[in-house]
């Protein structure tokens, strides 16, 4: 976690010296971009593919027998910070590589987007039913559970992107005012470490963090102003949907035998930004 977050600081103060220290102005239409923001994930209906809902699936054999427990949870999500970094080209004839791209080529364009941020679920009440077969004799007894849950989500995408000029001027020839969209696929690293609390006995289970690579999707809408030549001021709006799965183990606290089950959330996140671009 300190590592993550001493390689974000460290590509932060990298833009800010590229700031200072890159030549003057230039016609070419590449940039790096530095961002924060905040983060928040959806509510959603009761399911267990959702992102606020999902559903956890025991199966225990004990001396007494064969026992299969299925649980959920709200699956509120905390708010969290969210910093990134932008490496990007617009196709115009300065642009990468100085190819000679024809005019119309000038709206659209490609980046490379990392964004980092921590993705924890809340504490939060939950309820299970466990069913215990013996003899071919089956109980089924309800029970409640506390679940918390940290994690984070670091995500690099891969962003198609289009965008309209306004307000052109001989220094901003396309225009200071550029709106612009974008989506493309995401690789998201994700990772979480639950807690659950088994209120009827009293007793906390403290899991082993587990990761999960997924390929998501990622949407985003924003408006960047020009406000010196080779420097813009960009806010935008982000939306992210990812489908990963992490599989546990633990000793269970009722009879001491080993218990397994997995977490499939669905996350749709939305998230705000403002960010600082040098163009190049």
């Amino acid at each position: 976690m300190k590592r993550k977050s001493f390689w974000l600081s460290t590509g932060l103060l990298l833009l800010l010296a590229m700031l200072v220290v890159l030549p003057g102005p230039a016609p070419a239409e590449m940039y790096v971009e530095a961002y924060l923001g905040g983060v928040q994930g959806a509510n959603a209906p009761l399911d267990t593919r959702v992102s606020d809902n999902f559903s956890i699936d025991i199966v225990e054999q004990g001396t007494l027998g064969v026992g299969f427990t299925s649980g959920r949870i709200p699956g509120r999500l905390d708010p969290a910070i969210m910093g990134g970094l932008k490496l990007g080209t617009w196709f115009v004839r300065e642009g990468f590589l100085g190819m000679d791209y024809p005019a119309w080529m000038r709206y659209f364009g490609f980046y490379l987007d990392f964004m980092m941020h921590r993705l924890n679920f809340r504490p939060q009440s939950g309820h299970t039913l466990t069913t215990v077969s013996l003899d071919g004799v089956s109980v089924t007894t309800p029970g409640s559970f506390t679940f918390r849950s940290e994690g984070v989500a670091p995500t690099l995408a891969f962003m198609f992107a289009a965008r309209y000029g306004f307000f052109p001027d001989s220094e901003v020839p396309f225009g200071r005012l550029q709106p612009y969209v974008a989506v493309g696929p995401a690789i998201m690293f994700a990772s979480q470490q639950p807690t659950i609390i088994f209120t009827d006995l009293g007793v906390t289970a403290d899991m082993e963090s587990q990761s999960s690579a997924v390929i998501c999707l990622a949407v985003e809408a924003g408006l960047r102003w020009m406000a010196l030549k080779n420097v813009s001021i960009d806010v935008s709006f982000k939306y992210r949907y990812a489908e990963p799965s992490f599989s546990y183990s633990f000793i269970s606290p009722l009879t001491s035998q080993r218990m397994t089950f997995t977490l499939d959330p669905t996350f749709h996140l939305f998230s705000g930004q403002v960010g600082a671009a040098y163009h190049f």
